[in-house]
């Protein structure tokens, strides 16, 4: 496997191209990053489509999950969602923490920075911005988030657990995250575990969930809970490319398994009380019950 510079150079590129290919073409291969198979649609992602706030152009078929119907989003919230891509949790994660809340996407492919913005303006969503960078070194100042997301991308990252730091800095005390992720039970043969672009689709990069569940406790992080799982299965025209016939049947019917699993966790402490609105910054008839004010 290559090292941690050309990991990430790897899946730049892949999802650099990705940024240009369509909804289909990305929700038509692992992760949208390996051919299409011609047997499988829906390999990794759910489904949005019921979900408020969805935008389906900002929908590149790239999740494993639906992190933000668990996040427990709050009015006024301020979100970030870590490699956000063309916008579409950062978008579904606006609808929940509304207009008078702050949503940030992270994400270190430039081309997928120009979409995610221009899917903003066409919007008008003052209040999502989208920053570019890598999520093992947020451009995020210290404890700023009420709740962090993610969709599929703690797989793709080397240091999983520099990522997992970065997310308890950005917290506030009492801030929580909700993250959908590939994780394994048994191992992957060498030929999967090895090959780069099964990396960039989202597998190769995957740790074991009992590893994954650790790491996340040795950040500090408290009421860790499995809030979803799912099993995934490798379609099998796409796992003939790595191994021969037999081996494959045995992959797809032995104890090895790789899992989409959402996973919630909170930062200890408490978090500080939301301002309370002033009378006299709203209009005469602005006062509403629950606002603070009346």
């Amino acid at each position: 496997m290559k090292n941690e510079q050309e990991l990430k150079n790897v899946v730049r590129d892949r999802y650099a191209r990705i940024a240009d290919q369509g909804r289909a073409e990305n929700a038509a291969s692992c992760c949208g990053a390996t051919n299409p198979s011609n047997k499988v649609y829906n390999i990794m992602m759910d489904d949005y489509s019921e979900t408020q706030g969805y935008v389906e152009d900002a929908d590149l078929g790239l999740g494993c999950g639906l992190p933000t119907h668990f996040a427990r989003i709050q009015p006024g919230d301020t979100v970030i969602d870590l490699g956000s891509g063309a916008g579409n949790d950062c978008f579904v994660a606006r609808h929940e923490t509304g207009p008078e809340g702050k949503v940030i996407g992270i994400d270190f492919t430039p081309a997928m920075i120009r979409k995610a913005r221009l899917n903003a303006e066409n919007l008008g969503y003052n209040n999502v911005e989208f920053r570019e960078g890598d999520i093992d070194e947020m451009p995020v100042s210290d404890g700023v988030a009420d709740v962090v997301v993610s969709n599929c991308v703690l797989n793709l990252v080397p240091d999983k657990q520099k990522v997992l730091r970065e997310i308890f800095r950005v917290l506030k005390p009492g801030g929580h995250f909700s993250i959908s992720d590939i994780v394994l039970v048994g191992d992957l043969p060498e030929a999967l575990r090895e090959d780069a672009e099964m990396y960039a689709g989202c597998v190769a990069g995957a740790i074991q969930k009992a590893t994954y569940l650790d790491f996340i406790q040795h950040a500090g992080f408290t009421q860790i809970t499995l809030q979803k799982e799912k099993p995934i299965h490798i379609p099998e025209d796409i796992l003939s490319k790595y191994l021969p016939p037999v081996e494959a049947a045995d992959f797809n019917s032995g104890g090895t398994g790789i899992f989409s699993v959402t996973v919630y966790a909170e930062k200890p402490g408490s978090k500080p009380t939301k301002p309370r609105v002033r009378l006299s910054s709203l209009a005469e008839g602005d006062c509403k019950p629950g606002t603070g004010c009346c």
